[in-house]
């Protein structure tokens, strides 16, 4: 079930809504209200896979109580390491069982030896964010940070929460447990934030990131000798600013959603294109995953502690495990691989390279390397990212035939390019008022959303559906 089906948007968000308003006069109902609505909306996608779900969630409960109970630290750090490899376990075999046969068995042909049969696992949606908001709760509380749960219908809710639930933002238990046993009743300036929000989230899905998917797709199916230089560009364009709409959009949808409700979810995305190097960019991109990486494994292996060279080694095993975690393909392996590298050239001389540049500099030679990276990203393999990179650095390219590409990829493109662009210029106006601006134009501002809303629906029920990019992360 997607936020923008007619089946969430005309039936299950509004009845969820209403019965949580009318018959949530108590914490407890509503805490029970909002459980059920999450799993019957992750129940409707995997059936199945969510038993297994309830059964990691009570180990969970039983590990972090024997965490606490335990008067060793020697059986502490058992019952945490048997909750995490539980956790990560579920991981693997989903996610990464299938990857794993695939190159052992390309391994074994090559030696001339009998292959094995590839098992066919489906990928449960959202199984890497359910994953690691189950490892936060349990390191929160044997560092401390948190106290266990007070019972297993708050923490159930904490993992199965269904506005963030298919593709973030990743919740750390102990940013959102206070909110979680408060159970906060909505009050009209939650519905009226939190929906004006979820409407931005569906515009930029349906009508900005939707619409550039099609115009990557177009390239990134085709043949790399019917490419040149130009339709190269276009496509790693099209998809460059199709990733940050359609994954900025879910987050929108998702904080709207929670704050529908009474519940404020931390923001996962600050204007990343207008960063001036790759550290910058991650403090902006996918904040959420970022903050993640850096308290449960950045600062596990030592952070910056321990003199330079492991501190540029901690930052890339951090982000070559963040490809990983992305996808099971050796091009999100590349991807991560890539980025570590970048931010340790940016420890190295990078940052205080780009710091001699002018902003709008610094900010197109960021952009540059981010682009590079989203080719691999896209590409469906390391061989086609290879060769569109080599198409983009050559403008004497030409494509083998001709390809027609619609007016309406390439002008939804050029005002994604130009929204990035006026957020960079926004950076130069010091001395504006945004929050007294926002409220005076607050009414024409929304109802130009609800107009761009309304037109979103509409093009969504006529066109095909196209999943959130992260819906099987």
């Amino acid at each position: 079930m997607l936020f923008y089906e007619p089946l969430f948007l005309f039936l299950f968000g509004p009845a969820v809504y209403l019965i949580y308003l009318f018959f949530g006069e108590v914490r407890l109902r509503r805490a029970i209200i909002l459980f059920a609505a999450s799993v019957i909306f992750y129940a409707w996608s995997e059936p199945v896979f969510i038993f297994l779900v309830f059964a990691s969630v009570a180990l969970d409960l039983y590990a972090a109580r024997m965490i606490v109970a335990s008067s060793e630290q020697k059986q502490r750090k058992l019952w945490l390491a048997l909750g995490v490899v539980a956790n990560l376990a579920i991981l693997v075999y989903y996610k990464y069982t299938g990857f794993l046969a695939l190159n052992l068995d390309a391994l074994l042909k090559a030696l001339t030896l009998p292959g094995i049969n590839i098992p066919q696992i489906a990928l449960p949606i959202g199984v890497s964010f359910i994953v690691f908001e189950k490892i936060t709760y349990l390191v929160d509380v044997y560092r401390g940070v948190t106290a266990p749960a007070r019972g297993p219908l708050l923490y159930s809710l904490y993992v199965f929460f269904f506005p963030k639930l298919l593709a973030g933002p990743i919740i750390k238990y102990h940013d959102v447990a206070r909110q979680f046993e408060a159970m906060p009743h909505a009050d009209v300036d939650d519905f009226v934030i939190g929906f004006s929000r979820f409407m931005l989230g569906v515009v930029k899905k349906l009508l900005f990131a939707d619409t550039l998917a099609s115009g990557a797709d177009l390239i990134f199916s085709r043949d790399i000798g019917s490419l040149g230089f130009t339709q190269a560009w276009a496509g790693v364009l099209f998809f460059t600013f199709q990733i940050y709409f359609d994954f900025s959009g879910y987050s929108d949808m998702a904080i709207g959603l929670a704050r529908m409700f009474g519940f404020r979810l931390l923001e996962n995305f600050n204007m990343p294109y207008v960063a001036t190097s790759i550290t910058d960019f991650w403090r902006r991109w996918h904040i959420s995953l970022t903050s993640w990486i850096r308290e449960y494994l950045y600062f596990p292996l030592g952070g910056n502690r321990r003199g330079e060279a492991r501190t540029y080694l901690n930052l890339w095993i951090c982000f070559f495990a963040s490809g990983v975690w992305h996808g099971a393909a050796w091009t999100y392996i590349a991807w991560g691989a890539y980025n570590g590298v970048f931010l340790v050239l940016d420890r190295l001389f990078l940052v205080k390279s780009l710091q001699r540049l002018p902003d709008w500099c610094a900010n197109i030679v960021t952009m540059i390397v981010v682009i590079v990276g989203w080719t691999f990203f896209r590409a469906t393999s390391l061989k086609q990212a290879g060769a569109l990179l080599a198409l983009m650095a050559n403008p004497w390219a030409q494509s083998g035939a001709e390809i027609v590409i619609p007016e309406e990829y390439v002008v939804v493109a050029l005002i994604a390019a130009a929204i990035c662009v006026a957020q960079r210029l926004s950076l130069y106006v010091k001395d504006f008022d945004w929050a007294s601006a926002a409220q005076r134009y607050a009414m024409a501002s929304n109802s130009a959303l609800s107009v761009l809303f309304l037109a979103a629906l509409a093009k969504g029920l006529a066109d095909p559906f196209k999943p959130f990019i992260y819906f099987r992360f």
